[in-house]
Order: structure tokens, then C-alpha cells, then sequence
């Protein structure tokens, strides 16, 4: 993550954690272009009732980045905003929590309300806690072997207690910032922008392909525990080493690509690493032939 990324995130961390976010939410960052105005603005007000408006404002201070950056045109652009927005506003318990307490707001009077039902591993209920407080749980339910017991959560309006509920669910947003889960997407978001950076740098031509690599993480439990490492197992074994000059892959874009196309709901990872060690292997092939016919 860039220093700039760190201090951006624990400006509006802290800002959130004493309750000083009253701010008036952001402007749109100078020179954006027409075609993203809309989209940003949307993402904007979003954030803001995702996590506040200071949490928004980390949100045009990374998209600030890439505006008027060589090599970014307004699609690119477009997406980057689309994408970040929606890995900024990450499905958790609480988020959920907010959403059905929306559905409040647009219920007939008289109508019955509504019952969710989702299943979520140990590991992310507590991981929506203040660090300081989920590591310990975290270690003593792996040391009894429960850390990815899944169980099942209600989100009801039915009832005055199902409401009541929710909006303490949802409360739990003023600590939001502090927890294992955010820690690891802050991680993550720096990161992904960083590797659009470095394509930009390094391989223009692969930069649409770094930045649609977001939408390999979705949703929550399997499903984005799964979506995370692959992305992590091609950035790491694919993207990183050819930016890196390590790896001579000519086209970025299309290895990430057949990878991507390879992998599968497996948690080994079996064919996605064939995959990428099969790409490597190849590209390692024709380096070498490279240098021996020239």
C-alpha cells in the first residue's frame, strides 16, 4: 500500500471513530471527466450511507489518482469508479442490517415485513468487530477448531425485537473501520489500485484487465474467500512478476485472462495453479528461445 493510501485511511478512520464525521460530503474531484459524474456522484452518496461521509471522501481521494492520468481514458476511468464503490461498500453483517432497515422506509403501512436468512462463517461475524477485540476470539475459536463453523443469522422486520436488532447490527457501523474485515479490504483496495498504476507503467495494454480483476471478489463467505485468493494467486504469480521484470509475458492482459478462465470453486486452487505454472512456464520458454536465437 502507498503511504499516501495509509494516512488517507487512518485520517477517515479516526475521523469516524470519535464521531467527527459530520462533514459535508465531497466534491467530485477536479477535471473528472462528464461521462464519470454521474457514476462518481452515485458512489459518493453510497458511501456515505454506507459508512459517512468522510469514508466517501477516501473514496474521491482515490479516484483522484487516475483522473487525467496518462493512459487512463473515460471507460477506464468509469470503471475504476464503478468498481471501487462497490469494493468500498462490502457486503457485512452490518451492511445487511442497513439494508433491511431500508426496506422499512418503502414498506405499505399495515404490510408484514420480511425475514433474511444468511449463513456466515464465525471468522466474519466476529471479524466485523474492533480488531483489539476479534484477534483474541478469532484465536481461541481456530484453537477449538470453530473458526469456520458456519451458522445462520436472521435479518427480520417481522417483529419489534427483529428491528431492534437490526439497528443494533447496524449501529455497529461506528466500528467498521477498526475491524479485521476492513483492515484487509483497505489492503486490498491500495493494492488493486497499485497494480492499475503499475500496468499503466509497465504494460498499458493490460491495464482494463487489472482493473477488472475486481470483479473476481464478490458477496461474502465462500464465495469471497475464494474470489480473494485467486485474485491473489494471479496478481502474485502472474501480474506482479512481469511488472516486476521477472516474468517475460509480452500479454499480460490475455495470461490473466486464461487464468482467470481456469479457476474454479476449489479451495486447493488445483487447476488455477496448473494454470498459472503452465503460463509462466511458457513465457520462461520463450524468453530463453528469445536469447538463444538472437
Amino acid at each position: 500500500m502507498s503511504d499516501r493510501g495509509i494516512v488517507s485511511s487512518l485520517r477517515y478512520l479516526f475521523a469516524d471513530f470519535i464521531g467527527d464525521d459530520d462533514d459535508e460530503p465531497p466534491f467530485l474531484p477536479e477535471g473528472l471527466p462528464e461521462p464519470v459524474m454521474a457514476l462518481a456522484s452515485e458512489a459518493i452518496h453510497l458511501l456515505i450511507d454506507y459508512q459517512g461521509p468522510s469514508y466517501a471522501r477516501l473514496y474521491v481521494d482515490r479516484l483522484r489518482r487516475f483522473v487525467g492520468k496518462q493512459g487512463v481514458n473515460d471507460e477506464m476511468l468509469a470503471e475504476i469508479a464503478r468498481l471501487m464503490a462497490v469494493r468500498m461498500s462490502y457486503e457485512d453483517p452490518i451492511r445487511i442490517a442497513q439494508l433491511k432497515l431500508a426496506e422499512l422506509a418503502d414498506r405499505p403501512p399495515g404490510s408484514a415485513g420480511s425475514v433474511d436468512v444468511r449463513k456466515f462463517s464465525l471468522d466474519e461475524l466476529i471479524g466485523v468487530l474492533p480488531a483489539v477485540i476479534a484477534e483474541y476470539i478469532l484465536d481461541a475459536l481456530e484453537w477449538v477448531g470453530l473458526k469456520d463453523k458456519r451458522v445462520s443469522i436472521r435479518f427480520s422486520t417481522k417483529s419489534r425485537f427483529g428491528i431492534r436488532r437490526l439497528k443494533i447490527e447496524a449501529g455497529l457501523r461506528r466500528w467498521r473501520l477498526l475491524s479485521v474485515r476492513y483492515a484487509k479490504e483497505r489492503v486490498w483496495v491500495e493494492r488493486w489500485l497499485h497494480m492499475i498504476d503499475r500496468a499503466l507503467t509497465k504494460q498499458p495494454q493490460a491495464a482494463p484487465a487489472m482493473i477488472h480483476t475486481a470483479t473476481m471478489i464478490v458477496g461474502y463467505g465462500e464465495v469471497y474467500r475464494q474470489g480473494m485468493a485467486d485474485w491473489h494467486a494471479i496478481i502474485d504469480g502472474l501480474a506482479k512478476p512481469t511488472f516486476d521484470g521477472v516474468l517475460a509475458l509480452s500479454d499480460l492482459a490475455g495470461a490473466v485472462a486464461e487464468a482467470r478462465a481456469a479457476a474454479m470453486p476449489d479451495p486447493r486452487q488445483s487447476a488455477l495453479k496448473r494454470k498459472i505454472a503452465e503460463i509462466r512456464a511458457r513465457a520462461t520458454a520463450g524468453a530463453y528461445v528469445g536469447v538463444s536465437s538472437s
